[in-house]
């Protein structure tokens, strides 16, 4: 059974330890912990690994946030991944840090990057998790806010909580959507 997972993001440097960047930061440290490493390819990085005869692959888009759905419609072509088998990670400025919330499927919520890919596949049926960053922002600051780097205490637990949304991942594979949903949601 094969599994894509998106991680949406920026790519560049200059974005690596942003909040918009949550998606690629869950799949760089569930990648590490899986040994494998991403190599460039069409339209995102690539990796893939495998986990109790599931096939995970992950993809970070190289297309920038606002053009995310051409790397997963093209990913999912290519890799035969139905739409039941995908699993979109994004950040959420409505949830508090750290607090991750999966649903099987639903609004953009106002995120350009599940905009871009609801319009290219047509459809809003795709499973998501969103990982909250919290609202620490003033009026009118909300992109400096999510282009901006972690503060040093979200700092401090940020590497458990991508633990927890990389658990998920895993459990979204073996375990199926409503099991982690009931699962995972309550973390």
């Amino acid at each position: 059974m094969k599994f894509l997972i998106v991680g949406l993001g920026n790519p560049g440097s200059e974005y690596e330890e942003t909040r918009h960047n949550i998606g690629f930061k869950i799949l760089d440290a569930l990648a590490g912990a899986s040994n494998v490493l991403f190599t460039p390819d069409r339209y995102a990085s690539r990796t893939e690994m495998r986990h109790k005869g599931r096939t995970f692959v992950m993809i970070k888009p190289s297309t920038f946030m606002n053009l995310s759905g051409n790397a997963v419609r093209y990913w999912m072509q290519k890799e035969g991944v139905s739409i039941e088998n995908v699993l979109v990670l994004t950040d959420d400025l409505a949830l508090p840090f750290g607090k991750i919330r999966i649903r099987a499927k639903g609004s953009d919520g106002g995120h350009n990057g599940l905009s871009h890919i609801q319009q290219i596949l047509n459809s809003t049926e795709y499973a998501r998790m969103r990982f909250g960053i919290g609202s620490e922002f003033s009026k009118g600051h909300q992109v400096n806010y999510v282009l901006g780097e972690w503060s040093e205490e979200e700092r401090k637990t940020l590497a458990e909580r991508i633990k927890m949304a990389s658990d998920a991942i895993i459990s979204f594979g073996m375990m199926g959507l409503s099991k982690t949903m009931s699962e995972y949601n309550a973390k």
